[in-house]
């Protein structure tokens, strides 16, 4: 399973977090499916700095949406005739964390995890 997440400024205190959750499954050396699914929402955030509203639109955002992709991704392989796949929560802030200690040359303007 690999997530990322982008957050955009629509116009301020607006704010759109994108979160990207792709999963392939396979058997052997066989691509059984892949499921990718950009899960989107807009939030109204304003009174922080660039440091905490950084985390926040990296942390906080991406946990409201995850639920909902998840139950996408859950129903899509269920329609495509395979067992049901439910993923297991994520640690948004352990992920922030683990990118937060990498150094500056690796990081990108995406939050990849």
């Amino acid at each position: 399973m690999d997530i990322s997440n982008e957050a955009l400024v629509l116009e301020a205190p607006y704010y759109e977090v994108v979160l990207t959750v792709t999963v392939t499954v396979t058997f052997e050396d066989t691509t059984v499916y892949l499921v990718e699914v950009k899960q989107a929402g807009i939030f109204h955030i304003e009174g922080l700095d660039e440091e905490i509203l950084g985390r926040v639109t990296a942390t906080s955002c991406p946990n409201i949406l995850f639920p909902f992709a998840r139950e996408l991704i859950s129903d899509l392989v269920t329609r495509g005739g395979f067992p049901q796949l439910l993923l297991a929560p994520v640690n948004f802030e352990a992920l922030y964390q683990e990118q937060a200690q990498q150094p500056e040359s690796e990081e990108e303007q995406t939050t990849k995890h």
